[in-house]
């Protein structure tokens, strides 16, 4: 790796060499310094971009520039003249001050070149092409070459440090804006300009009186011509493999004009690559956002879904096939119409093994090592339709539905050290619907009303069956657990059984009254609810030998082996905040009066539960300039559980796993607070985000554990202990010419008070992440991206400590080559100590060679090949607040394709 970072040194003091600096201050004709003029410099020669710049809040620029050239010069400014020169260098360094004048004509100004970046107000937009190298295939490409936007390892986009939380084309949501999504396969070719949206608000009637701050869009404008016509492009390929033959079809196409949108994106292959996984869909929620988000009360629903065994990117076999369809329709100017469907069905084949110690050896809680094998069927369907009219500027009606269905299976095989051989069989086919209505009203200049409602039915039904060896005569490790359950043990195998049926129906709806009291401050009033009821059915029962079905009475949980659980919670609250402006400084305190009411009915005995709370809230912001900031929030909330954990029953998480509720829980009170920097320096190009947060809970739901080998059953409870969390994470990026160096650091402390064999223990985890990296951007020159994670996790359970490093050096290298020919490389190399004087390491190394005859070719031909070193599996390492465990995980062998693209 030391090679790598001495070549990157050699081409930045390469790209340096020979270069002369010009600088200077641009004004207008009161002799006042103007921010964010743009300076360009165009070699004259080769009519190609040199360098560019953007003045600070003092007018200066700072242009590095080639000795002994000749440059077209221009300086701009909205509404002011355009200056243009010719200007020769020689070998020393030049100041040069311009003062730009008011522009009285109507003629129309030459465009000598597109600025790179240039800022409009509250938005940035990026020119593609000038950060482009032609290496770039999907808009992800694209996203990473642009200073300043990241993404990160879940998919997501981030600019300055913030999560966009919306993705546009041309204007119109794509998926609602699903930026994964976007970024895996709109082609690159066919992006012009990035518009990075800050202060985004989807409703213009609120954009004054509400905090915006961090809220960022996308939004992608198409090339000229893509309008009004068919664009994308269709992949398709096979391959070989030690087991099978590997196939791929792949079509992404696309349709834009002023009045419609149509965009389509398939997916069929068996070589694992997936452009939305199980998790993605899952978390697709359709833009749907809860009106009580800022009310301080949060109440878990819970999730029911199948716990899979791996991830679709960590397996030994993937099927994957995927149909997705995105409208939009503007039959009038007022009114918008869009919609999505998406259908996934995945085949997984997965292995996983393990060594499991769990926590304070002392309580007599063997080591467990597990070898575990699972079959997963995943069929997933998502349909959203949406309105949004808009009669005036006074009125606004959006509304929204999603409908959600799925059928999953899970089928596995685990041996375990302890309990032996178990074949463990899941299923659930669950179904919800979500639907949104928004309604803004502006009575006048001081008066805004907004309405906002989501109403939401699911319904789940997970089936769970574990069938174990027994030994009627003699000892089994499960016998104890058997006997508590009031199984029958004179059987040849254990075969447990249990349904589940959870039912949801909750309505979150507010009203707000907006006060303008004048252009820098005004009132919000808020009335709004919470109301949900939950119902929950379970049943363990036993398979016979003779196929019937027998119901035990457990000798534990004074012999309740079933629920039938009713859970009613209501939130009725009413909030004031204040939002005013003073200079620098924008304030919002608030608080809201909540009452609450929460009542569950089960065996035929009520439990209710009915209390008054005020939850406060505060944020202060510093907009030191127009992009540096400094923002602070402090919010009391307050969490309430899901049916579960308040029913009585027995309930199987797995053979392994048993819990059973607690009536009387009470909610968890949480007091949250958070400091958030941004500093995008355009001048000198350095960009700075910190973020920091601390939360401590009180009254915190914690489980009561206790084992029976390495089986548990738990309970629950409200704990007096406190638990905290901090987190604390860090990014500097600064550019040297083509060269972009950055650093991430992460520092992350829990404190958790864990109950296990009726003893309460302490548990703190601190992990702390830093990752150095250097980006070169060379247009003629190969390009590499290098990195380097270095990661300590110290964990403290008390009587066992536990301290993982990680070193994971990595390198992304692409090339292009006579313009026809492109070659990219990824390489990682990832080694884990794990404390005690031992080590595990993996490495991935994945590589693409692709030819076409030129940019504009219709055709591509592409030859990839996956995990080129054929490693049989990757390792991790981890701790959590019960054990600390070290798993292999398998995946994929060697793959090898060759494909086709063409491009429309």
């Amino acid at each position: 790796m030391k090679k790598f970072f001495s070549l990157i040194l050699l081409m930045a003091v390469c790209n340096s060499f020979a270069q002369v600096t010009l600088k200077g201050v641009v004004k207008d004709s009161l002799n006042n310094p103007l921010e964010l003029a743009n300076v360009v410099a165009m070699n004259k020669a080769t009519n190609s971009l040199e360098s560019y710049a953007i003045t600070n809040p003092r007018g200066e620029y700072t242009l590095k520039l080639k000795a002994n050239e000749t440059y077209n010069m221009q300086v701009s400014y909205i509404g002011l003249k355009n200056i243009q020169e010719t200007l020769s260098t020689e070998e020393t360094d030049i100041t040069r001050d311009y003062t730009l004048f008011a522009d009285n004509t109507l003629d129309e100004v030459e465009i000598v070149y597109e600025m790179p970046v240039s800022v409009r107000g509250d938005t940035l937009v990026y020119n593609a092409d000038s950060f482009n190298t032609g290496t770039e295939r999907k808009l992800g490409d694209v996203l990473e070459n642009l200073p300043g936007v990241e993404i990160n390892e879940d998919g997501q986009v981030e600019v300055e440090g913030k999560v966009v939380n919306k993705l546009m084309v041309n204007g119109k949501d794509f998926f609602d804006g699903d930026t994964k999504l976007a970024t895996e396969n709109i082609p690159s070719n066919a992006v012009d300009k990035v518009q990075v949206l800050r202060n985004y608000s989807e409703v213009g009637q609120l954009s004054g009186v509400r905090n915006n701050q961090d809220n960022v869009a996308l939004n992608i404008k198409l090339k000229e011509g893509k309008e009004n016509f068919w664009f994308g492009n269709v992949t398709a390929g096979a391959g070989a493999s030690p087991d099978d033959e590997l196939y791929l079809l792949q079509p992404k196409l696309f349709y834009y004009s002023p009045k419609y949108s149509i965009n389509f994106i398939g997916d069929l292959n068996n070589t694992g690559e997936v452009a939305l996984n199980r998790r993605d869909i899952r978390n697709l929620g359709g833009g749907f956002r809860a009106p009580s988000r800022s009310s301080g009360t949060n109440i878990n629903l819970g999730d029911n879904s199948l716990n899979f065994l791996t991830s679709q990117g960590n397996a030994l076999e993937i099927e994957n096939q995927l149909a997705t369809a995105n409208f939009s329709y503007s039959p009038k100017q007022n009114l918008d119409l869009s919609g999505f469907a998406i259908f996934n069905s995945s085949r997984v084949l997965s292995r996983e093994t393990s060594l499991v110690q769990y926590t304070d050896a002392s309580l007599g809680i063997p080591d467990e090592a597990t070898d575990q094998r699972s079959r997963e069927r995943s069929d997933q369907g998502l349909v959203k339709l949406s309105l949004s009219f808009q009669p005036n500027l006074s009125n606004q009606l959006d509304y929204d539905v999603l409908g959600r269905i799925s059928k999953d299976s899970q089928v596995q095989s685990l041996f375990s050290s302890v309990i032996g051989n178990t074949d463990q069989v899941d299923e659930v086919t669950p179904f919800s619907i979500n639907q949104n209505l928004n309604y803004y009203y502006t009575l006048n200049e001081k008066n805004i009303f907004a309405f906002e409602a989501t109403h939401l039915i699911k319904d789940e039904d997970p089936f769970y069956n574990a069938l174990l060896v027994n030994d009627p005569d003699g000892e089994d490790a499960f016998d104890t657990t058997a006997e508590a359950l009031g199984l029958n043990t004179t059987l040849q195998n254990y075969d447990l059984g249990q349904n589940r049926r959870i039912k949801s129906n909750q309505l979150d709806a507010k009203l707000d009254h907006y006060y303008v009291l004048n252009a820098r401050s005004n009132l919000n009033f808020t009335l709004g609810t919470i109301l949900s009821r939950q119902q929950f059915n379970s049943n363990i029962f036993q398979y016979l030998e003779n196929g019937s079905i027998f119901d035990p009475t457990p000798i534990i949980n004074n012999g309740l082996a079933i629920n039938d659980t009713e859970y009613n919670f209501s939130d009725v609250y009413l909030g004031a905040h204040y939002r005013a402006k003073f200079g620098k400084f924008t304030i919002t305190p608030g608080f809201s009066v909540h009452a609450y009411g929460n009542r569950n009915i089960q065996f035929g005995e009520e439990f209710e539960d009915n209390f008054f709370r005020v939850l406060p809230d505060f944020e202060t912001r510093i907009q030191f300039k127009k992009s540096e900031q400094l923002t602070f929030r402090y919010e009391m909330r307050n969490q309430f559980t899901d049916v579960t954990r308040l029913a009585q029953g027995l309930v199987l998480n797995n053979y392994n796993s048993i819990q059973f509720g607690e009536p009387d829980l009470q909610n968890a009170l949480s007091h949250n607070l958070s400091l958030f920097y941004s500093s995008f320096n355009l001048f000198n190009y350095t960009n700075v985000f910190a973020r920091a947060a601390y939360t401590s809970n009180i009254d915190q739901i914690r489980s009561l554990t206790n084992f029976e080998s390495v089986i548990r059953t738990s309970t629950f409870f409200n704990s007096n202990f406190a638990d905290e969390n901090v987190s604390v994470f860090g990014r500097i990026q600064k550019t040297f010419g083509k060269v972009r160096t950055s650093l991430n650091a992460s520092f992350n402390y829990s404190k958790i008070n864990q109950f296990i064999q009726g003893n309460q223990s302490l548990n703190e985890g601190f992990t702390q992440t830093y990752t150095p990296g250097i980006r070169t951007n060379f247009r003629v020159a190969p390009n590499i991206n290098v990195r380097y994670r270095y990661s300590v996790t110290d964990n403290n359970q008390g009587d066992r400590k536990t301290t993982f490093i990680t070193n994971a050096p990595s390198i992304e290298f692409d090339a292009y080559i006579w313009k026809k020919v492109t070659f990219r490389s990824n390489y990682t190399y990832t080694n884990q100590d794990l404390g005690n004087g031992e080590s595990q390491s993996f490495q991935n190394w994945d590589a693409t060679l692709s030819y076409r005859k030129n940019r504009d070719a219709k055709w591509e031909y592409e030859l990839q090949a996956t995990n080129i070193l054929n490693i049989d599996s990757q390792v991790r390492n981890s701790a959590n607040n019960i054990s600390v465990f070290s798993s292999e995980t398998f995946i994929q062998p060697r793959f090898v394709t060759f494909r086709f693209v063409y491009t429309l």
